[in-house]
């Protein structure tokens, strides 16, 4: 495992382009198994996440034709459904959590389906209850095998269309049954759908392939099931996780940035978010223009109340930007208290933040209160490890704006979801090397 070894305190400047985002990414090769036509995707982030599971497609029988590191062909033509019951298959599957969206795409194509207990971020407990009952509503059967922690799913007469109330809008366990309905038999109606930028852009992916899938964007799609799907071309959105990251880093270093190409129409609320602690940003048709803040001040509400920040499934905060919200708001002027509603351990990097000096109070495992220092003190270098993808990188622009040297461990957890982040970060001025 790497290190980050991190001189902070630098101001950076000039422009930084997001990466394709991870989490359409997973779901978009996972869907070329629905054809054994080719499906040709750019803008697709050269991140661990990703290429592992393209890695598990290849094995499983998928022709993958590389035409650069953001560029890949995928032919799912000849799929070998015997290597799904090989250990090599379990070790690959299981060390991501992606790979459990092969499941709606095989059992649909092939009538049978095999996924280990997938891997990913420690962040709490991340059920896959909603997957496997959705797909057995559309008729698949499952078969555990606890000692293994091994699903086995089969419909050898096929996949039928149902109604269903997903218990949770899990973006991946909707992307799963989605898929899945594509080639079910009738009419399948999922309710209380995920309704993501993300979905939007797989199901109209899956509409370029030949799907029909009505009430897209909405939490009510409705899926008329056909025999097969074709081959198609698709695009990357860019990555709004890393657009996130960007606003904050330049808020934290009193930097003036430029983030180029940033998909702002699909953005949603995270602009307005970090308006709440005093962070505006100006939009220049696509590109986002973040100007020095030397100072940023915390919005209260219209009572007077503390500000509280909290996740919530789309539209509402992405849980994926809380703890970077969390360490920008410790240099703000004023209080924020983080709600972190949907995952009960992605609050436990806190402490290594008040080991740098931040003013946080750790409530539960949901909540803390931060008392933004509004840089009267500055955060100070110190070693640390990066429990998660994105706890990692709230430490790595926690390091950008700290006084000292700060060493960050297990940076294999951010190459998991961050493109060659030191080698952007080095371009726009920041003093980062992997060591």
């Amino acid at each position: 495992m790497g290190s980050f070894k991190i001189n902070g305190g630098k101001t950076l400047h000039g422009e930084i382009t997001p990466q394709g985002a991870k989490n359409e990414a997973l779901q978009i090769l996972c869907a070329c198994l629905l054809t054994e036509q080719t499906v040709e995707i750019h803008n697709l982030p050269d991140i661990v996440d990703v290429n592992n599971l393209i890695e598990l497609l290849a094995a499983m029988g998928t022709t993958v034709l590389r035409h650069g590191p953001n560029h890949v062909s995928l032919t799912a033509k000849d799929i070998r459904m015997d290597y799904l019951l090989s250990d090599d298959f379990y070790m690959k599957a299981s060390r991501l959590r992606g790979s459990v969206m092969i499941a709606g795409p095989l059992v649909a194509r092939f009538g049978r389906a095999y996924i280990p207990q997938p891997g990913g971020d420690k962040i709490g407990r991340r059920r896959l209850d909603t997957h496997f009952i959705g797909l057995q509503k559309l008729g698949a059967g499952l078969d555990i095998e606890s000692a293994k922690k091994f699903y086995s799913l089969s419909a050898p007469k096929g996949l039928k269309g149902n109604y269903m109330l997903l218990d949770e809008a899990s973006v991946t366990g909707t992307a799963n049954v989605l898929m899945a309905a594509t080639l079910a038999k009738g009419q399948t109606t999922i309710f209380n759908a995920a309704c993501e930028p993300y979905l939007v852009q797989l199901s109209e992916m899956l509409v370029r392939m030949g799907a029909n899938i009505s009430g897209i964007g909405s939490n009510l799609l409705r899926i008329e099931g056909v025999e097969k799907l074709s081959g198609t071309t698709h695009t990357l959105l860019a990555d709004m996780i890393e657009v996130g990251s960007f606003i904050g880093m330049a808020a934290m270093t009193g930097s003036s940035l430029t983030i180029k190409n940033a998909g702002v129409k699909s953005l949603g609320i995270i602009p307005d978010v970090f308006a709440r602690i005093g962070i505006r940003v100006e939009v220049n048709e696509d590109d986002i223009i973040v100007p020095a803040y030397q100072h940023y001040e915390v919005e209260t509400f219209m009572d007077g109340s503390i500000m509280t920040i909290a996740d919530a499934p789309w539209p509402g905060f992405t849980p994926d930007l809380i703890s970077i919200m969390l360490v920008v708001a410790t240099q703000a002027k004023g209080s924020v208290l983080i709600h972190q509603k949907m995952f009960e351990s992605r609050l436990f990097f806190v402490d290594k933040l008040i080991d740098m000096g931040a003013q946080i109070i750790l409530c539960d495992p949901h909540r803390a209160n931060v008392i933004g220092l509004d840089r009267k003190y500055q955060l100070r270098g110190i070693r640390m490890s990066s429990p998660d993808i994105r706890a990692g990188v709230a430490l790595l622009i926690a390091a950008l704006s700290a006084n000292g040297t700060s060493i960050i461990d297990n940076i294999d957890q951010i190459d998991r979801g961050y493109q060659h982040i030191e080698q952007r970060l080095q371009a726009i001025g920041a003093d980062i090397e992997r060591v």
